[in-house]
């Protein structure tokens, strides 16, 4: 199961996290986000996949953090057109795309169709006023309806007492879970002994 952490931005917590041995750490570039990187942190990871989440940027914005920040991946939370992954694609060939969405019903599934053949994976997250980062979950058994091809990660409102749920739940296509707000003591802090004992007992 991939374990990506995301929302980061310390230095410190940065080095922390990353000896949990999750694979993927995720950085903001959406400026509306409590979670929002403005500079290169202190420490970057160097034992994990580096991830740049982005909302409806521009081509030439996300190349810039690609470089800045040598990413490994790019996730896309906004609107972003099928035209512009692939736009993406011609520039970045060696990195992979992760394709965000809301969810709330089965009927939200739909979107991703478009997306197939382009994302090496999709994330689904909670349907919320904010972009992501909303801390509530949503019924995870709608994605009983998902019969797509490409690989997913869970999202939305995970927290340290969803352990048992995690590791119950099951789908062909589900890779990973994405954690974020629920394991944190301030926007972008993670708390390292709460996520580690976490860990801990979705690995038993």
């Amino acid at each position: 199961m991939i374990v990506k952490v995301c929302g980061m931005r310390d230095g410190d917590n940065i080095r922390e996290v990353e000896q949990l041995s999750i694979d993927w750490m995720g950085f903001i570039f959406y400026p509306k986000s409590s979670r929002y990187v403005s500079e290169v942190p202190a420490y970057l990871p160097t034992k994990c996949k580096r991830i740049g989440v982005f909302v409806d940027a521009s081509t030439d914005e996300i190349i810039k953090k690609i470089h800045d920040f040598s990413l490994d991946a790019i996730q896309l939370h906004g609107n972003e057109s099928p035209e512009q992954i692939s736009h993406l694609l011609s520039l970045t060939s060696h990195l992979s795309i992760i394709k965000a969405f809301n969810i709330a019903t089965a009927e939200d599934l739909k979107s991703t169709a478009s997306y197939t053949g382009l994302a090496d994976y999709f994330l689904f997250d909670t349907k919320g006023q904010s972009v992501g980062g909303n801390g509530e979950k949503f019924d995870w058994s709608v994605l009983d309806s998902y019969e797509g091809e490409t690989p997913f990660l869970l999202s939305g409102g995970i927290g340290p007492d969803d352990a048992a749920r995690v590791s119950s739940f099951h789908h062909p296509k589900c890779a990973g879970i994405d954690l974020n707000s629920k394991f944190e003591s301030a926007p972008a802090l993670k708390d390292v002994t709460t996520l580690s004992r976490f860990l801990n007992e979705i690995n038993k």
